[in-house]
């Protein structure tokens, strides 16, 4: 019998904010009907609130905006009572769920990443554990919408992962290039255990592109890539790096990795857990778990177009926000908008959080645990009338987390 692992982004003995975060959910639970209701909830609507057993629970990746105008996303918990390996759902906009796929295990387990679809509408994702066979160190899976309406979706595993060289454990969800070509990291697994970015052709094969080493290139990259016109990848390591606060990094075509910035752990950030976000000037933003100001609370950089990096937001704690595990999403206008794992309220249940090309944050909710929700751990999806959709971990109507609507 598969029995799934119940752990969230924390590795190499790194001490995460969002394992802190995860281990004070039964306190926040306990104190739930002392907490005060946010004065912002008039921008702010709860759609949906997991129960675990059959519908999944405690959702760790953001949702996509997809097939149909709705919304699709994954639960790294719940489904199946006795495994407990996770589900893939659609929510469309006036709340009605539905679970598309229960993960069983050989199938893959826990899913940790954004879904992305195709023209055809199929949904396509990773697992971080689970598969066919051992060490149940994660799949990447095809999900088809039914031949009929009403029908049953149908799961497809395109590899499951086996760990040394080949990867381990994807965190990250896929990018698509237009011949129909896969690209994502593992955070384990390759030559030197610290990670991998790998391809999936169009036929099913899958190439490890480059392995990491730990420095000076970065050790255990979580998040999804970005790709250019070139064919360059970029993304971040979680740790690694000359000073091992981990890195933002260019793989190119012939398999080179370059460093761009190697985090210090003062202030320019620290353990970048997220991905990167392009605007429309070729700029790159990310998020920092910790590292900023002396509490450690934080960062959003900045890398131009020209491949200066600079820090373009600190957080303070408090009402400022605090441990963006997320990354950002970007409107038409240039605003970024995202998400803090801690800090808003006096329990530091986390926040959503406007920033414009200024560097001004606008604070746009407060979460305060009970019904309300706690530790948005993902980012946000945004749909074309400038709607933000997200999700917490934990609490939340039944205590499994929550999908959730905020209008800036």
């Amino acid at each position: 019998m598969f029995t799934c692992k119940e752990l969230h982004r924390w590795i190499s003995g790194v001490p995460s904010r969002a394992v802190r975060a995860t281990l004070a959910l039964a306190v926040a639970m306990a104190l739930a009907i002392l907490v005060t209701p946010s004065t912002q909830a008039q921008t702010f609507t709860i759609l949906y609130g997991f129960k675990r057993t059959g519908d999944g629970g405690s959702p760790q990746a953001s949702m996509l905006w997809g097939p149909g105008n709705n919304l699709y996303g994954t639960t790294f918990l719940g489904g199946d009572p006795v495994c407990s390996c996770g589900t893939i759902f659609e929510l469309v906009p006036n709340g009605a769920y539905t679970v598309l796929h229960t993960f069983a295990g050989t199938d893959g387990a826990n899913p940790a990443s954004t879904l992305i679809a195709d023209a055809k509408g199929n949904l396509y994702g990773t697992t971080s554990q689970g598969g066919n066979g051992l060490p149940h160190d994660g799949t990447i899976f095809k999900l088809a919408p039914p031949a009929q309406q009403g029908g049953a979706w149908t799961e497809t595993l395109l590899h499951t992962f086996k760990g040394g060289a080949d990867g381990a454990n994807p965190y990250a969800g896929l990018i698509q290039d237009a011949a129909g070509n896969f690209y994502g990291t593992t955070t384990r697994g390759g030559h030197a255990s610290d990670g991998t970015v790998f391809e999936l052709d169009a036929t099913g094969k899958e190439t490890v592109l480059y392995s990491f080493h730990g420095s000076p290139d970065g050790a255990y990259p979580y998040a999804s890539l970005v790709r250019d016109q070139s064919g360059n990848l970029y993304g971040t390591t979680f740790e690694g790096g000359l000073y091992d606060y981990g890195t933002v990094f260019k793989l190119d075509t012939a398999g080179k990795v370059t460093v761009l910035h190697s985090f210090a752990g003062g202030r320019d950030g620290a353990f970048p857990n997220a991905g990167l976000t392009v605007d429309a000037n070729g700029n790159f933003f990310g998020t920092t778990n910790e590292g900023g100001d002396a509490n450690s609370d934080g960062t959003i950089f900045k890398i131009d177009s020209a491949g200066t990096f600079s820090v373009f937001y600190t957080f303070t704690g408090g009402t400022s926000g605090a441990s963006p595990e997320s990354g950002l999403v970007v409107d038409a206008a240039g605003n970024l908008y995202g998400a803090t794992n801690e800090g808003g309220d006096h329990d530091n249940d986390g926040t959503v959080y406007k920033i414009d090309q200024a560097g001004s944050l606008t604070l746009l909710h407060t979460f305060s645990a009970g019904p309300g929700g706690a530790y948005p751990y993902a980012g946000l999806a945004l749909d074309p009338a400038g709607n933000l959709y997200g999700n917490t971990v934990g609490v939340g109507p039944f205590g499994n987390g929550e999908v959730y609507k905020v209008v800036p």
